[in-house]
C-alpha cells in the first residue's frame, strides 16, 4: 500500500474513532507509519487528506449499500437485505458520526459527500418503495421519500440508541419494527 493510501485508511479509521478535532496530524502519521513530510507531500494539509478519507469512506458506503438495494430479490427484499446487513453496530455508522462532528458539519466541502451519501441512499430506497408499489407489494398510499427518510432514520438512531445502550439490540429491535411496519400486503 502507498504513503498516500496508508494516509488516507489511517484518517478513515482515526475520523471514525475520534471525530476530526481528535484526528491529529501527529496521530494520522504515526497510525499510518509515515513520516513527518509525507502527508504535505501528497495533501495539501489535514483538510485536503479528511475530504479524500471521507470521500472514500461515502464511496465504500455507497457500493456496500448498492450491493443489496440493487441485487436480487422484490423491493421489500432488498429494503430487509439492506436493514439486516452486516454493521459494526456499536462502532457507529462512519458516514452517519460525521453528521455529529461540528468541524465536518461546518465545512461545505467536508460534509458534501455526507450530504450526497445520504441522499443517494434515500434515493435509491425511494425508488425500491416506488417500484414495490407498481407491483402491488406496498400500499399505494406509500410515499417512497418518507419511507426512505424512515429507513436511513432507523439505521442512524438505531445506531445511536445501541451505543449508548452498549447492545446491538436496540438497533435490532428498530430493524424488527420498521420492517414489520412494510412488510408486503397479502395479495
Amino acid at each position: 500500500m502507498s504513503t498516500s493510501e496508508r494516509l488516507i485508511e489511517s484518517t478513515r479509521e482515526l475520523l471514525w474513532e475520534r471525530g476530526y478535532v481528535g484526528t491529529s496530524p501527529k496521530a494520522i502519521l504515526e497510525r499510518a507509519g509515515a513520516g513527518q513530510g509525507s502527508m504535505y507531500h501528497h495533501f495539501k494539509g489535514k483538510p485536503d487528506l479528511a475530504l479524500a478519507a471521507i470521500r472514500r469512506t461515502a464511496e465504500e458506503m455507497r457500493a456496500t449499500a448498492a450491493g443489496v438495494l440493487d441485487g436480487p430479490g422484490t423491493p421489500y427484499q432488498r429494503i430487509e437485505a439492506y436493514l439486516r446487513r452486516e454493521r459494526d453496530v456499536l462502532r457507529g455508522c462512519p458516514v452517519g458520526r460525521l453528521t455529529m462532528d461540528p468541524d465536518v458539519i461546518a465545512s461545505a466541502e467536508l460534509r458534501a459527500p455526507v450530504d450526497e451519501t445520504l441522499d443517494w441512499i434515500r434515493e435509491r430506497i425511494a425508488g425500491l418503495v416506488e417500484e414495490g408499489k407498481t407491483q402491488g407489494q406496498f400500499a399505494p398510499s406509500l410515499d417512497g421519500g418518507e419511507i426512505a427518510a424512515a429507513v436511513v432514520a432507523t439505521v442512524q438512531g438505531g445506531y445511536v440508541l445501541a451505543r449508548a445502550s452498549g447492545s446491538p439490540a436496540a438497533f435490532d429491535a428498530g430493524v424488527r419494527g420498521l420492517l414489520s411496519l412494510l412488510a408486503p400486503r397479502p395479495a
